[in-house]
């Protein structure tokens, strides 16, 4: 499948979850959903990848979806260290703050070394905002066994966060 058509066929639904992704990021942030969906396409555009399907290119937009957000986090909290400010958690009401989307990040590198189809699984559906039937469709495995799979990557990703 050429990226031309593959981009057609994707983006609109592409657009739908950079849009709801955001809607988690702090008010007053400057990304915007069209914004991240042509970086995550220049990303892949440059990959020289020959998507074999719309499961294999979803994949690869989750990870790359990722990869941006966590890139944009780290760049704020390192502006943040600059200006000498420094952030109350009681501070942030918001969802995802850059604080908590780093340390998920980190938990998810040490997830993905034990387990790659569940960390898979979970950026599917955190950082792209598939369901679990769209997640399980795109690692073609069933629902039910991705409801189980998530069920235990969010147990134990909460586990490692808070230290429990």
């Amino acid at each position: 499948m050429n990226p031309e058509e593959l981009i057609s066929t994707v983006y609109a639904e592409l657009r739908k979850l950079a849009a709801a992704k955001l809607l988690r990021e702090k008010v007053g942030d400057t990304l915007q959903p069209t914004a991240l969906v042509h970086e995550v396409w220049l990303k892949l555009s440059n990959a020289s990848i020959d998507w074999q399907d719309r499961s294999h290119f979803m994949r690869a937009a989750a990870i790359a979806m990722r990869r941006i957000l966590v890139d944009r986090a780290r760049a704020k909290q390192a502006a943040k260290r600059k200006a000498g400010q420094r952030v109350e958690l009681t501070d942030v009401v918001a969802p995802l703050r850059h604080e908590e989307l780093l340390a998920l990040d980190a938990a998810l590198e040490k997830f993905a070394t034990a387990k790659p189809d569940h960390a898979r699984l979970v950026e599917l559906r955190y950082f792209a905002g598939l369901t679990g039937d769209e997640a399980a469709e795109v690692l073609d495995i069933s629902p039910s066994t991705a409801d189980r799979m998530w069920r235990f990557a969010r147990a134990w990703l909460q586990a490692e966060l808070t230290g429990d």
